[in-house]
């Protein structure tokens, strides 16, 4: 298994179909259908199943797509620091960042920022909301991208980068999954799977006055700290969650995220740019600058 595989393997699960993966990839398609199959033999498993009309992702390829993206994230963050390194670019910037956040918004600001100052090296840590901000304030990261609304107080000046909202997130055999949209409190007697209130105290707190609007309070079942492993606990049939709208464009067809059509999410989430009070870095004003471009662009395309 190499990297030029895992990036094949990702195409074509985003794709669905050999030849738009292939030009994708700017190669043929014959070559790409080999790589594929010797990266299954490799692994012991088939990745994809074939149909006359495209490919469809196995349980094994499900299982294995995030953790190829990441792979791929993580190996480009690697060439990238290599890179600077061989030439004698200097700087540092500490930036911390929640899971979700790999899903779209990292991917567009990680390489605007090294395109424009490539001598300033970025060291990324993931973490929880409530761990960058203290860390942040302790002097430990210079910037971070976190959930918000934020509950805490501190010296932090925010910058909201990405708006969302809440989706319920059912198991694929649910009574509920053949819907669109629900009522939340439809799910007033499922078990619930949230994120512990010491971990993510902004998110679990939204979720749980959203419950509330819709009229009960919530039982608890299951506590994850990352989205990705409540939509796991979700997908093996231990409860439904609430999670953000986000994670519905990164997920397995085993799990049905459903719109609220009641309440209306009327506290929004999203993910937000933290740094220190008035902070005359400037590694992490250029940081921000890029961040706020990305943002605006990002609202002038919706």
């Amino acid at each position: 298994m190499d990297l030029r595989q895992l990036q094949q393997f990702v195409v074509l699960a985003e794709t669905g179909n050999f030849h738009r993966a292939a030009e994708r990839l700017h190669m043929a398609q014959p070559p790409l259908s080999i790589s594929i199959r010797k990266l299954e033999a490799s692994l012991g498993t088939a990745l994809f199943v074939r149909t006359t009309r495209g490919v469809r992702l196995t349980q094994a390829g499900e299982a294995a797509l995030n953790d190829a993206r990441r792979a791929l994230f993580h190996a480009e963050q690697a060439r990238a620091a290599a890179q600077s390194a061989a030439h004698g670019e200097r700087g540092a910037l500490r930036v911390g960042f929640v899971g979700s956040a790999t899903y779209a918004l990292l991917p567009r600001l990680i390489p605007a920022f090294r395109g424009e100052h490539p001598g300033i090296e970025l060291i990324l840590h993931e973490s929880t909301s409530a761990a960058i901000l203290d860390r942040i304030e302790r002097g430990q990261l210079d910037a971070g991208l976190v959930r918000f609304p934020i509950l805490s107080s501190g010296p932090f000046q925010l910058l909201p980068l990405e708006s969302d909202s809440f989706m319920a997130a059912v198991p694929a055999e649910s009574r509920f999954a053949a819907q669109d949209s629900i009522a939340l409190k439809a799910l007033a007697d499922e078990p619930f799977i949230m994120h512990p209130s010491a971990d993510v105290p902004n998110l679990q707190a939204v979720a749980m006055l959203l419950c509330q609007q819709a009229g009960f309070v919530p039982r608890i079942t299951q506590e994850a700290v990352q989205v990705q492993t409540i939509v796991s606990l979700v997908e093996s049939g231990l409860g439904v969650a609430l999670v953000p709208g986000v994670t519905a464009r990164y997920t397995n067809r085993r799990v049905r995220f459903l719109r609220l059509s009641s309440p209306r999410p009327t506290n929004r989430i999203g993910i937000a740019l933290a740094t220190q009070q008035d902070t005359d870095d400037l590694h992490v004003q250029r940081f921000v600058s890029v961040a706020r471009r990305i943002a605006l662009g990002q609202a002038e395309g919706e």
